[in-house]
């Protein structure tokens, strides 16, 4: 299961009721903060998600809007020393903006209390841990060598403990270790397999986060089958032409996409202040019934449906 938090669904400029774009992935206790346009920081403290744990930030691209809230929310962590090390993850021409943001504005050679990694990826496995794992795709919008992320758990066999109860298996360690795949042996000598407390495999949550994006047909193999889809809607189909010049897609577009892939639910940000929310949802919703359109401090669990 992955938690979503959205702190920012603007598009381009902030509005009254809509910061600049950036979102928190949770994961355990692990988190993951997609994108940091500027007022991020506020955002972090008015949603009550706070910092701690917060070192893994994945960038989409390096416009402008997406990435100036790095320099308040270091410059932040460099006063209150509070993380431990943090670590940017984007292509490399994002990495370049984002050199000269960190390095040439809030730094200027001054030493940093945590060290700050700053990690040209490709796409590609970014990230790995013991219960999912992180791959970047490409994405295109306007040159800017951008990415989108695909979290996706690896397969389980839930434990079932009215088995364990039956062979006389008391919660604690031996439970812990047969999860994990190990046999135990008990105090009566009675060596206990995995099999005989796991059910069958099931497959885990996959979430895809994907930023501004300008030909959102390329993204179908990326998305396919993803519990859920998170993604720009700049723009409505009456304005389809204007999306394209810019770069950018349209609610109708993304909706018809998320259909394609046979997702499981669409989440739409990056919301333009020209339309209502009710036209936006209008549009996407007679495509893709299950459509959400995210506000900030909007949370989701996203689950696995079997």
């Amino acid at each position: 299961m992955f938690e979503l938090v959205f702190l920012g669904t603007s598009a381009s400029a902030p509005s009254i009721k809509r910061g600049l774009s950036s979102l928190v992935v949770k994961h355990g206790e692990h988190r993951f903060m997609i994108d940091c346009g500027e007022g991020t920081q506020r955002q972090i403290l008015k949603s009550g998600i706070g910092f701690k744990r917060l070192n893994h930030i994945l960038l989409t691209h390096g416009h402008l809007d997406h990435i100036l809230g790095l320099a308040g929310l270091i410059s932040t962590f460099m006063r209150w020393e509070a993380i431990e090390e943090i670590n940017i993850y984007g292509s490399r021409h994002t990495m370049e903006r984002v050199d000269d943001l960190i390095n040439g504005v809030v730094l200027r050679g001054a030493q940093t209390p945590m060290p700050i990694r700053l990690l040209d990826i490709k796409p590609g496995l970014i990230i790995e841990t013991e219960d999912f794992a992180v791959h970047a795709f490409q994405v295109e919008h306007r040159g800017s060598s951008s990415l989108g992320y695909r979290f996706e758990e690896f397969p389980r066999r839930p434990f079932l403990p009215e088995k364990a109860e039956a062979l006389g298996i008391a919660p604690g360690p031996w439970r812990k270790d047969l999860v994990a795949g190990k046999a135990i042996t008990l105090p009566d000598g009675r060596r206990i397999e995995p099999d005989q407390v796991l059910g069958e495999e099931k497959a885990g949550t996959c979430l895809v986060v994907v930023g501004d994006v300008g030909k959102p047909e390329r993204l179908l193999e990326h998305i396919r089958g993803a519990d859920a889809l998170v993604i720009e809607a700049t723009y409505l189909q009456e304005e389809a032409a204007m999306a394209q010049e810019f770069g950018h897609t349209t609610a109708g577009t993304v909706a018809e996409l998320a259909k394609q892939a046979g997702v499981g639910q669409l989440i739409l940000t990056h919301v333009s202040r020209r339309y209502s929310d009710d036209a936006i949802l209008a549009e996407a919703n007679g495509i893709f019934p299950n459509t959400k359109l995210a506000h900030d401090f909007d949370s989701y669990l996203i689950r696995h449906e079997d």
